[in-house]
C-alpha cells in the first residue's frame, strides 16, 4: 500500500485566494498594506494504535508512514486556518510563513504563522 504525493506533502492551491510563501518579500510584487500576525492552529490528539505501531517499528527502524500522514494533514489544516485568517483581515498574501509543532501528553499542537499583508496586482 502506498502513499500518494498528498499523503506526505503539500500546500494551499494558486486557487486559494491568498499567496503563502516563506520568504520576506515577493519579486515582482509591492506590499500596500501590512496587516499583521495571522496563525493557523490544530491540536491532534495521539491516537493509540498508531502510537503502539510506531513504537513497534521505532524498536527496528523505518518511517512512521501514519504518523507522516497524520503530521502532513495537521499542517495543512493549520495552513487553511492561517489564510481564513489572513482572508478576514483583508489580505491576500501571507508573508514569511513558518510551522511550529509542539507534542505534549495529550497530542500534537501545530501552528502556521507568518505576516499578512495586502499586495498590489502584479501589473500596477
Amino acid at each position: 500500500m502506498g502513499m500518494s504525493i498528498d499523503d506526505f506533502g503539500g500546500g494551499p492551491s494558486a486557487a486559494a485566494g491568498v499567496l503563502v510563501v516563506t520568504t520576506n518579500d515577493i519579486p515582482g510584487r509591492r506590499v500596500t498594506e501590512v496587516i499583521g500576525e495571522v496563525f493557523g492552529l490544530t491540536v491532534r490528539s495521539r491516537n493509540l494504535g498508531s502510537q503502539i505501531g510506531s513504537g513497534i517499528k521505532s524498536m527496528f527502524g523505518g518511517e512512521l508512514r501514519g504518523l507522516t500522514k497524520t503530521l502532513a494533514e495537521s499542517r495543512a489544516q493549520a495552513v487553511e486556518r492561517l489564510m481564513e485568517q489572513a482572508r478576514a483581515r483583508g489580505a491576500n498574501a501571507v508573508l514569511a510563513m513558518r510551522y511550529e509543532v509542539s507534542t505534549a501528553d495529550f497530542g500534537t499542537e501545530v501552528c502556521a504563522y507568518g505576516t499578512a499583508v495586502r499586495l498590489a496586482d502584479a501589473d500596477s
